[in-house]
């Protein structure tokens, strides 16, 4: 039997029975099984080459007939040609079993991968017996076609046995395996030689890869290499495409092309003429084009309007809601519009008037049920004469209280006749009723529905055409007999009925009027949604259970025992499976008594059919079939028991007999075994109960005899038992398509759903009403169909209702063509005229909404549901009915309505009444009112959510774009200059500009260096001062500035006054001169000082001192070197200036920043890759080869010059253009001519010259490249020295300008520390160097210019801030206050902006809960995120300009603006490095640079908040660093200033919370009863607190949970809203001020740690104040008492905290009692915060201290993987009540755990996932210790190792390339390839390492496969 589970698909499902009642089955049903592929094999990317070929000889033969057999599929019928024709084949005893399987996957052109057109693509597999010949169930053939003929012969017989036996060797496919299954060495296949290296030349031919399989083995496969997940989706489309190709249901579809009206039948295009001249209701049979007339409507109305140039809106009401997505979908088809669609369950509920607009403006037809119109005209949100075309569907619901009614009464009939919409509506019955006694009556009905609507009904007056279109099926009576009643069952089940409602009424005070009003009011899915689903205690439960009870009861009559049994089964397997089951006792309450009902119900059926436990096995395991969490309460769930049996008439026979199923069942059964051989049978079975629709398919499963049938339920919306709409339509889906061939529906089959045509419609209950008869009837349109009614034997009523149901339908027909006449009836009140607004109804005059009695009571429900509640407390209105007896016998009612405790008010008293109802609705329409007025109700009659501006700028964003006040949400701004740095001064000597002396302030740069250095030219640095045009700012002058210039060394820079001068303007133009030349140098731009811009916002100059004393600062400036340098000829030469790259055409440039100098990326990677390395890499200039300078022009002709003996003097050198004294060469820097690059000098090395060796490179193994220096620089440059013997210059490279600000060298890598005190020189031959005008000490103290002059720039406009602002705080925390964490200084925002957000928060929420004493919590939350979100904060900075203060980026010279010398930036530079590169190395070696350039450039980019081609005046700046810095700038003034100061601060940018105790007096003291006040222990509770309460109401509130029910108490969550501030902030100052060097980070945990609802309930329990709660939870409570039980354990132990990571969950309600207390503590103390702190220090104790702090596992885990590179995956499941969540590491599963909680549960598997890394790290470091020096073999330096080898066989460098890069960007995934061309055997085979989560573990990966591979082939390697 194992293989027959395989055989279940589409094709032997649907296939045609033969007598025995076995189904034929035939060999390619297989095919069609599922996604999977075939038999578990994958033939997605199936290569033919791999396979031996098929004889073509056949082909007609084999592959002609499986073309027929998928035409027929496609047909819905068999061909003849494979009805069985012989019995099955015993296969003799001594035959091995069946070897042999033929596959074929037949693909259409569109279906193939590779797109090489249609091609049959087979494989033969085959298993050959010892003789040669194969073997095939049982049966040996000798030749292909043979075996083919004989195939066909016995196809029907021996396919279930053959694929029994061949199970055998079927297996899942592993996922690594793909579709290469066929290659698996020793299976089939060519077999390969293994012998040396031919194994991968001999593969070349093929092509393939090497990779690992998961057993580890290595294994080699043809083709190229594809992901899993892309087989995955390739053999997934495939799959769509042939199912879609199969799908007979397409194909009238593709031919939609006409236009709308050329499809239209002439009966449509009648009915639509009227309907564009006047309103008009279409009276049409199910099935007859009703919507298409709609449609061509809607487009007819839309032309008109295009006409006058005016937009459309167009409303398409439905009754139901899988109306609202079937008919929106038919709109968009048909016309192209845009339109929406509207329902209860999408949400729209909640949308307020602002969303709702945007929808009318951008749709043009809108789709929704008539209750949510009728809502949004209520609330005012869209006018009656906004619409244009109102289309009823279904429209005969226009009666009594139904919203299609209340529309058209409240709404359409009070709008002016000019201003209504038209009107269009769709019927198939205009009443709706069961049936019409006259010709008169009908036409009243008719004539009431018409008044209703406006409009004239219309019909067909000559129905051939119709019936042509339209075919009436045959009507059949069928009669079965009354069941046997189960007299004792029934009164037991009754007897819990009562029992139920016993307990509900003894532990609830609700009165039974409670449950009215809702149902009246049209809200179904609010008294749902109230009282359906969210029961919380018993009380709550019965109703619930009540409605079950009945379900079972009534199946026992209707369907019988077995039935019955199996629906309580079903109720009990889902509650047991409800993840409420742990917390909510009602749940437990219902579980009791349906577990009595399932004992008392047990039942079997006899006669062979499945026993009682095996129906019980079959139920009870049903969680295995379909998950818990998608069951709805009161589902029943999908059941796979199969029974045996030898007749279904015996097994039912028997169970009528024993009355476990009803003759009604019986009856239905038989009528079905009647179609077992229709074709493409298609039926609805109509039921009236949801029960009945739901346990039928389970009972149709057990019989056998059904086989043929495909059953599944079709339920609507208004149940417990409900079907979401998306399971509707796949139900609807799959019943089109085939895959369902039976349904069993509710009357939501009955209308509007586009279901496929049916041949039976079988009515097993009978319809209620005429037109439910005419819908059903309809739905049987196919030719021939068969519409059958069950009757009961010898039921009058049964009987009548048929009669009269046939002949009201003529009648209806009769009068909408022939009408009577009504004149004689105008006075009776039989023809009601149209209602108008019916009864007392309060308006809104500013916005038109309305509330009505019809209305009110819906309303006070939803709001009483949109206040803060938790699963404790279900919060809805309470009605206590009082009845007053009149004289005279007159009785009326009055109604007392209670609101929840949170409500603005408690009771309300409503007037006398005559009915119930209405008293229940006035005093709701009261109520209404009241809460308007106190502000509880938005003027749109809407309850306020306290959100306002803030929520529609955020719905305004687009989808997809990140929204303001995020870190995503990123914006150019320009960078701020100070306004004193402005000057005209800078630009004198220009025109225009005034040539009067100018006096300027001049500051000295003061130096002083902090520690020691080993390198000298750190020392020698000249002195520098800054010329300013104005006077700075006292703070500036007093600030120190760290510069970090090197490891062991920190310099203290400051400026110091030096006095006022006076220049003439030639002496202003030389320091002009002069500062241009030093920082183009200094900053690589090349700028000429009479060409370049010099720009007044940013004026000032860098001048020279000299190293004297000088009492007159212009005697201090150092004008001979000044003189020196502006007027020397060497700036003529471009080699001398800066950026010679771009005048010699080489362009290679750096991109600035950090790790970019020049040619940094060809140091680093030169040697892996065997490159002639430069000995000048990473030194700043150009490489340009020699020619191209001498080509120049700019050296003197080297040919002149004659080879001299100089050297023998050591006073002189031959330089390029010059010969020079060696003393001369101290200190200077020289250009290499043959490059460009500079150097410092170091020394001239005497015992050094050209002709000395050239010395290897550190490391390099490879032969001896250059003999000596001279041999190097002819070889590599063109070179031929001429002063061979002269000594060699020693130099430094002259480095790049570096950021001095970030303290560079504290988290440098471990690896580099020993390089970074090493000092790399440089040997150059006199001959080829150029002094530079500029002294290298002049350079070097020039190189600090720019990180000094970036931290006074910021100090000065912090100056200017603090200026603005106008409170006295030092400027230095202003700045501190304004530099991001990404400038990586030394200090940042962080810290204070944490105490800044909890002020603001603290201040922010006392101000709202003074101000606003009659809102709840959740308004006044919505409020506070309204005032103090990072959106809000956000445009606060941006209205105060603020984003031109703050330093966001990391400061790069490269990128810095100095006067006169403006950054430059590159387009192409990239580019060009890469091709420079390219050029030096083969094509495939190009990746690891591209990695290092691409990578490191674009990463600081984002960091430093620059994009490519920026100009240095804007930044990238995120808009939650501006929100970040308002917060900051608040905490540094309460830092310095207190609450005055942050007061203030709130004030000037924005935020008005003026907290006067004037404006807010404090609350009265409460009124509360004295029965609760005798009820409340206040000595205990003040004694655990140590305080005592002036105002006892505040404590009593404080401890009161929304679950007691109200009496004059509100409940904490007020006072809770205000503590949880109120601790916030305090216990963040607390840190704040104890821990002043916690880096931000650590202060942030420490506060989350401190303040968290875990924590406050653990000091709850602690302190025993959870003792005082007052509540009316018994769910609450038991959870309660389970966690003090839990953390009674924790608290034991010594020193023990967790700070709210413990294992057990705390109730929330906890932690918030602690938080109203606060709240109370606060308010009783004149809000005096400092008294709250005294409280609740020693409550808090022991305080979380950075020792004792725990890290939450989850966070521990995520950084461990990120510093380790690994990949990081949680994966969540819920069975039942309980959640597993699994960790993943890197794919492997490291962790487990499960919980009711799925956060606990995730907490938990991070827990033990970390136990188990750090026992593999232990144990790994003991094997480590134990095996010595083996960890540095293969498995730690894999590509090192492999390198090695290929130097030492002196084989070119590996290659390696990216095959795959994929996965989200938290969870990255890299595959890698790498290959080496070996000089013996040529190229390797690629060898594919797995998916890694980096780029270097990729590679190792492919690295340690080549590594196996070589090891193989070369021995000797390892």
């Amino acid at each position: 039997m194992g293989g027959d589970s395989t055989l279940s698909g589409v094709v032997g499902d649907a296939a045609t029975l033969v007598s025995g009642g076995d189904p034929v089955s035939y060999w390619f049903d297989v095919c069609e099984d599922d996604g999977s592929g075939l038999c578990g094999i994958d033939f997605s990317d199936f290569d033919p080459s791999a396979l031996p070929s098929l004889d073509h000889t056949d082909e007609e033969g084999l592959l002609g007939e499986i073309d027929r057999i998928l035409d027929s599929i496609n047909g819905d019928q068999l061909p003849s040609s494979l009805m069985p024709l012989s019995p099955p084949v015993e296969p003799a005893s001594n035959v091995p079993v069946a070897a042999e399987l033929v596959v074929q996957q037949c693909l259409s052109v569109e279906n193939s991968c590779g797109g090489d057109g249609a091609k049959d693509r087979r494989e033969v597999v085959k298993l050959e017996d010892k003789d040669g010949s194969a073997w095939n169930g049982g049966r040996k053939y000798n030749s292909t076609k043979e075996k083919v003929c004989d195939r066909r012969d016995e196809r029907g017989a021996n396919r279930r046995d053959r694929y029994r036996e061949s199970s055998a060797w079927r297996r899942p496919r592993r996922p690594d395996e793909g579709g290469d299954w066929r290659r698996r060495d020793g299976e089939w296949g060519r077999k390969r030689e293994r012998d040396g290296g031919g194994e991968w030349r001999e593969r070349d031919s093929r092509g393939g890869y090497w990779e690992r399989d998961k057993s580890g083995k290595v294994i080699f496969r043809v083709g190229s290499w594809e992901s899993g997940a892309n087989r995955e989706a390739k053999k997934t489309k495939l799959d769509n495409a042939e199912q879609a190709r199969r799908s007979p249901e397409k194909r009238p579809q593709e031919k939609r092309e006409k236009p709308t009206e050329e499809q239209a039948r002439q009966y449509q295009l009648d009915v639509l003429e009227q309907a564009k001249m006047r309103n008009t209701i279409a009276f049409l049979e199910t099935g007859a084009g009703k919507t298409l007339i709609a449609v061509m409507l809607i487009q007819s109305v839309c032309t008109e309007m295009l006409k006058e140039n005016r937009k459309i809106l167009a409303v398409f009401l439905v009754p139901k809601v899988p109306l609202v997505y079937q008919q929106a979908e038919v709109i968009r088809e048909r016309t192209g519009y845009k339109v929406g669609h509207y329902c209860g369950e999408t949400g729209q509920d909640f949308w307020d008037a602002r969303r709702w607009q945007r929808e009318f403006e951008s749709k043009q037809v809108l789709v929704m049920t008539a209750q949510i119109l009728l809502n949004i005209l209520r609330h005012s949100i869209l006018k009656m004469e906004s619409i244009n075309l109102l289309i009823l569907d279904e429209c005969h619901h226009a009666v009594k209280k139904h919203p299609y009614s209340l529309v058209m009464s409240e709404f359409y009939h009070t709008t002016s006749k000019d201003n209504r919409p038209a009107v269009f509506g769709m019927t198939a019955s205009p009443v709706n009723l069961k049936g019409v006694s006259s010709q008169e009556d009908c036409a009243i009905k008719i004539r009431n529905l018409e008044t209703k609507l406006d409009s004239i009904v219309c019909t067909v007056k000559d129905r051939r055409e119709l019936e042509k279109h339209v075919p009436m099926p045959l009507e059949i009576v069928v009669q079965y007999d009354k069941a046997a009643v189960l007299w004792s069952l029934h009164e037991k089940i009754k007897q819990m009925e009562v029992e139920v409602e016993q307990t509900a009424h003894s532990s609830s005070r609700k009165s039974k009027w409670q449950f009215m009003g809702a149902r009246d009011a049209g809200s179904k899915d609010e008294l749902r949604l109230v009282y359906g689903v969210s029961e919380r205690t018993e009380s709550d439960g019965a109703a619930n259970l009540i409605q079950k009870l009945r379900a079972i009861n009534y199946a026992l009559g209707e369907l019988g025992q077995w039935c019955a049994y199996k629906v309580a089964v079903s109720f009990l397997t889902v509650l047991q499976n409800d993840e409420r089951a742990n917390y909510q006792l009602d749940v437990k309450f219902q579980e009791s008594y349906l577990k009595k009902v399932v004992a008392l119900l047990q039942c079997q059926l006899s006669e062979g059919a499945a026993n009682g436990n095996g129906v019980k096995d079959a139920d009870m395991h049903i969680s295995d079939a379909q998950k818990a969490d998608e069951i709805e309460e009161g589902e029943l769930p999908n059941s796979h028991a199969v029974s045996g049996g030898e007749h279904v008439d015996v097994i039912i026979g028997a169970a009528v007999a024993d009355g476990k199923v009803t003759p009604k069942v019986q009856a239905l059964i038989k009528i079905l075994l009647k179609y077992q051989h229709t074709e493409d049978f298609h039926a609805i079975i109509f039921v009236e109960r949801v029960v009945a629709a739901l346990v039928l398919p389970k009972v149709f499963a057990e019989l056998p005899s059904l086989s043929f049938i495909k059953c599944a339920s079709l339920i609507g919306h208004n149940n417990n038992q409900e079907m979401r709409t998306s399971q509707m339509q796949d139900t609807i889906a799959q019943f089109r398509d085939g895959r369902i061939t039976l349904l069993v529906a509710t009357s939501v089959a009955e209308e509007g759903l586009d279901i496929r045509q049916c041949n039976v419609v079988i009515r097993f209950d009978l319809a209620k009403t005429v037109l439910a008869y005419i819908q059903s009837r309809g739905r049987a349109r196919k030719p021939g169909s068969d519409y059958i009614l069950m009757i009961e034997r010898g039921n009058l009523s049964h009987e009548t209702f048929l009669r009269n149901a046939r002949n009201s339908e003529e009648t209806l027909r009769k009068e909408a063509i022939e009408r009577t006449d009504l004149s004689h009836l105008k006075d009776i009140q039989r023809l009601s005229s149209a209602d108008t607004l019916s009864g007392s109804v309060y308006q809104v005059q500013s916005t038109g909404a309305i509330v009505s009695l019809n209305s009110a009571v819906g309303l006070i429900h939803f709001y009483c549901s949109q206040l803060p509640s938790d699963r404790y407390s279900i919060l809805r209105p309470e009605f206590i009915i009082q009845r007053h007896e009149r004289p005279g016998g007159l009785t009326e009612y009055s109604c007392k309505l209670q609101l929840p405790c949170n409500a603005p008010f408690q009771q309300l008293e409503g007037p006398l009444c005559c009915s119930i109802r209405i008293a229940q609705q006035a005093v709701c329409l009261a109520a209404c009112k009241k809460l308007h007025e106190m502000g509880a109700f938005t003027d749109m009659l809407l309850p306020d959510k306290g959100s306002g501006e803030e929520g529609e700028k955020a719905e305004q964003v687009d989808e997809g774009d990140p929204l303001p006040g995020t870190a995503r949400h990123r914006e150019f701004y320009p960078e701020g200059v100070a306004t004193i740095l402005r000057g005209e001064w800078i630009l004198s000597g220009k025109e225009g500009c005034n040539n009067s002396e100018d006096e300027l302030y001049m500051y000295a740069v003061k130096c002083d260096d902090i520690g020691t250095t080993k390198d000298p030219f750190l020392t020698q640095v000249s002195n520098f001062a800054i010329l300013f045009g104005s006077e700075l700012d006292a703070e500036v002058l007093s600030m120190m500035m760290d510069l970090f210039v090197a490891r062991t060394m920190i310099t203290k820079a400051s400026l110091v006054f030096q006095g006022t001068i006076k220049f003439v303007e030639t002496q202003l133009a030389a320091l002009k001169s002069f500062h241009v030349r030093l920082m183009s140098i200094v900053l690589d731009v090349d700028v000429d000082p009479s060409t370049t811009p010099w720009d007044p916002a940013k004026a000032y100059l860098f001048v020279p001192l000299i190293a004297e004393k000088y009492h007159n600062p212009l005697e201090g400036i150092d004008w001979c070197l000044v003189e020196k340098i502006v007027e020397t000829n060497s700036w003529n030469n471009p080699l001398q200036r800066a950026r010679p790259d771009v005048y010699l055409g080489t362009n290679e440039r750096t991109l600035g920043g950090d790790r970019r100098e020049y040619g940094f990326g060809k140091l680093r990677h030169g040697m892996a890759f065997c490159h002639k390395v430069h000995p000048t890499y990473g030194i700043r200039g150009a490489i340009a080869q020699f020619d191209v300078v001498k080509a120049s022009g700019l050296l003197p002709s080297r040919d002149s010059i004659e080879p001299t003996d100089v050297y023998h003097s050591k006073e002189k050198l031959q330089l390029a253009d010059s010969c020079i004294d060696v003393q001369d060469l101290a200190g200077r820097i020289v250009t290499a001519a043959h490059s460009g690059k500079r150097f410092y000098v170091d020394s001239v090395r005497y015992e050094m010259n050209a002709e000395n060796s050239f010395p290897r490179k550190e490391g390099y193994l490879g032969p001896l490249e250059y003999s000596s220096y001279a041999d190097y620089y002819r070889q590599k440059y063109g070179v031929d020295l001429r002063h061979k013997k002269q000594p060699l210059i020693r130099g430094r490279g002259v480095s790049y300008c570096k950021n001095l600000l970030s303290p560079r060298f504290e988290h440098s890598e471990v690896e580099n520390e020993e390089n970074l005190d090493k000092t790399y020189y440089v040997y150059l031959p006199p001959e080829l160097c150029l002094i530079h005008p500029l002294p290298g000490a002049l350079v070097r103290g020039a190189q600090r210019l720019p990180s000094i002059m970036r931290r006074i720039e910021s100090m000065l406009l912090a100056v200017q801030l603090k200026d603005m602002i106008r409170y006295p705080v030092p400027a230095m925390r202003i700045l501190e206050a304004l530099t991001a964490a990404s400038c990586q200084e030394t200090f940042c925002y962080e810290r204070a902006e944490l105490l800044g957000d909890a002020y603001l928060k603290w201040v922010v929420s006392i101000f709202l809960f003074l101000k606003y004493p009659q809102k709840h919590e959740g308004q006044l939350t919505r409020m506070r995120q309204q005032m103090v979100s990072n959106m809000v904060l956000y445009q606060y900075a941006l209205n105060k300009g603020l984003q031109s203060y703050i330093q966001a980026d990391r400061f790069a010279p490269s990128r810095w603006a100095a006067p006169g010398v403006l950054p430059v930036f590159d387009e192409d530079s990239k580019e060009t490095e890469y091709s420079i590169f390219d050029e030096e190395c083969p094509a495939a070696e190009t990746e690891p640079q591209k990695d290092f350039y691409a990578d490191d450039c674009i990463e600081n980019m984002r960091e430093d908040g620059e994009v490519e081609s920026d100009s240095s005046c804007y930044r990238v700046l995120s808009s939650k660093t501006l929100a970040d810095v308002v917060e900051a700038l608040i905490g540094v003034y309460y830092v310095e200033g207190g609450e005055n100061a942050a007061n203030h601060l709130m004030r000037w940018i924005g935020i008005q919370v003026d907290l006067d105790p004037k404006d807010f007096p404090c609350p009265k003291p409460y009124n509360i009863p004295e029965s609760i006040m005798r009820s409340v222990d206040f000595e205990a509770i003040e004694g655990a607190l140590n305080v005592k309460f002036k105002d006892r109401g505040l404590l009593v509130e404080a401890i009161t949970h929304a679950s007691r029910p109200s009496s004059g108490v509100s409940c904490y969550q007020r006072l809770e809203f205000v503590g949880d501030a109120v601790l916030d902030h305090l216990i963040t100052k607390h840190l704040f001020f104890t821990y002043t060097n916690l880096p931000p980070g650590r202060l942030t945990d420490l506060r989350a740690a401190a303040v968290n609802n875990e924590n406050f309930a653990r000091v709850a329990v602690k302190h025993k104040l959870h003792a005082y709660l007052r509540h009316g939870s018994s769910a609450l409570e038991a959870q309660i008492r389970d966690f003090v039980k839990d953390i009674q354990d924790e608290l034991s132990k010594e020193g023990f905290n967790y700070f709210g990571l413990g294992d057990c969950k705390a109730p929330k309600v906890l932690g918030d009692i602690v938080e109203s207390i606060a709240g109370a503590i606060f308010l009783d103390n004149e809000r005096d915060a400092f008294i709250v702190w005294k409280v609740f220090q020693p409550l808090l104790h022991p305080m979380v201290t950075p020792e004792t702090l725990p890290m939450h596992p989850v966070r521990e885990l995520q950084e461990r993987c990120q510093q380790q590179a690994e990949g990081l995956e949680y994966k969540a499941t819920r069975t039942g009540n309980i959640a597993t969540v699994e960790v993943f590491i890197d794919g492997v599963q490291i962790g487990i755990a499960q919980n009711p909680q799925k956060k606990m549960a995730q907490k938990l598997a991070a827990r033990n996932a970390l136990v188990v890394l750090k026992e593999k790290e232990e144990n790994a470091m003991t094997k480590d210790m134990d095996n010595g020096e083996k960890k540095n073999g293969v498995q730690i330096f894999t590509r090192q190792t492999l390198n090695d080898i290929c130097l030492r066989r002196q084989w070119p460098m590996p290659q390696y390339h990216c095959v795959n890069e994929g996965g989200p960007a938290h969870a990255k995934r890299f595959v890698y390839a790498v290959r080496v061309n070996t000089s013996d055997r040529g190229w390797t085979d690629e060898c594919i390492g797995e998916p890694m989560p980096s780029v270097k573990k990729a590679k190792d990966s492919a690295a340690t496969l080549l590594l196996e591979l070589l090891n193989r082939c070369y021995p000797d390697n390892r």
